[in-house]
């Protein structure tokens, strides 16, 4: 119960600062403006380390809303090229709408991945600094430990992130460049001749979800991870 207890407490102090959480740097903090972020923050009992996590939950649901996205633009694209009939222009527009939502979720996941590096450094940083306030040389070596475990856990996850992430432009660019095509070429041939394309469009949006996917499952582990670390000081 007091386990529980905890953690409601501070997913409530986590929702009490919303406000400020798009007030003071929209939600992701400039290099500007972290120390005052963060000196708000903890006013109400919100550490960088509850900073960290949340902008990690972000960051996973920014990248399963972009791989379902993807995946729809690909069906789109699929519907443009295999059903015959209809009106293109309508095919065209319906079309460029997905690829504009694809573009928003891409830098979307560019600026969570951004934010989980930011408070990531400024969090060991300061948890680095804080090791030499130990004056029983047992805690400070649990201590140290446990940063390095975490910083090892923190970086597998950011670089999973930025390796999903890598594979976003090889998608959106070729189709961006069938959008355009469609946009100048509104004709039954310009349709046929995207054909040929429709293989390797495919690949490229199946390889984006597959590492999108892998980069989600190091999202939860690194999520587990932490709330099992917070459960285990709690229980003490």
């Amino acid at each position: 119960m007091l386990r529980a207890s905890g953690r409601s407490a501070r997913a409530w102090r986590l929702g009490a600062v919303l406000g400020l959480l798009v007030m003071v740097g929209g939600g992701f903090a400039t290099s500007a403006c972290d120390s005052l972020y963060y000196k708000t923050m903890k006013r109400f009992g919100v550490e960088k380390r509850d900073i960290l996590v949340k902008r990690v939950r972000d960051a996973r649901k920014s990248q399963q809303e972009a791989k379902d996205e993807f995946r729809s633009a690909l069906d789109r694209f699929k519907s443009v090229v295999d059903v015959p009939g209809g009106n293109l222009e309508d095919k065209y527009n319906s079309l460029n709408r997905e690829l504009e939502r694809s573009e928003n979720k891409a830098r979307e996941v560019h600026d969570r991945i951004d934010a989980v590096r930011d408070v990531s450094r400024d969090l060991f940083k300061e948890w680095q600094k804080e090791l030499d306030q130990y004056s029983d040389r047992t805690l400070r070596a649990e201590s140290e430990r446990q940063l390095r475990d975490t910083r090892r856990l923190a970086e597998n996850l950011i670089a999973s992130m930025q390796r999903a992430e890598e594979r976003i432009a090889p998608v959106l660019k070729p189709l961006r460049d069938r959008v355009l095509f469609l946009k100048h070429n509104l004709n039954a041939r310009a349709v046929g001749a995207l054909d040929n394309e429709l293989v390797s469009v495919r690949g490229n949006v199946d390889a984006l979800v597959a590492d999108l996917e892998r980069s989600i499952a190091e999202a939860d582990a690194f999520i587990k991870a932490m709330d099992t670390s917070d459960a285990k000081s709690e229980s003490k």
